[in-house]
């Protein structure tokens, strides 16, 4: 039950774009990992292109709100990383089109 959750709130996250790059925070890599406990209690990993980020603030409130949308979702707990730090190689091959690096 909690993976399937799991994907669905991976499903949701991808209507968080990053506001700079217009791409969603899925297809460029910063989501490391979500977790969901038989509580409802969802976990989600995420990391910033960069420290510096001046959206991060925005992009975290965004997570949480599609995050929590999710049925079966009973609280939101992000956990921000930069271990390892987000490289280019993140991207998935969709963002990669639209940057046109491939």
């Amino acid at each position: 039950m909690t993976a399937s959750i799991a994907d669905e709130i991976r499903l949701a996250l991808m209507n968080v774009v990053d506001p700079e790059l217009l791409i969603d925070v899925v297809e460029i890599g910063l989501i490391r990992g979500i977790t969901v406990d038989d509580a409802g209690v969802a976990t989600v990993v995420f990391t910033l292109t960069t420290p510096a980020c001046p959206f991060g603030e925005q992009i975290a409130a965004q997570i949480q709100e599609y995050a929590a949308a999710v049925e079966g979702v009973t609280q939101v707990e992000l956990e921000l990383t930069f271990s390892p730090p987000w490289k280019i190689s993140d991207l998935g091959d969709d963002a990669r089109f639209a940057l046109g690096l491939d």
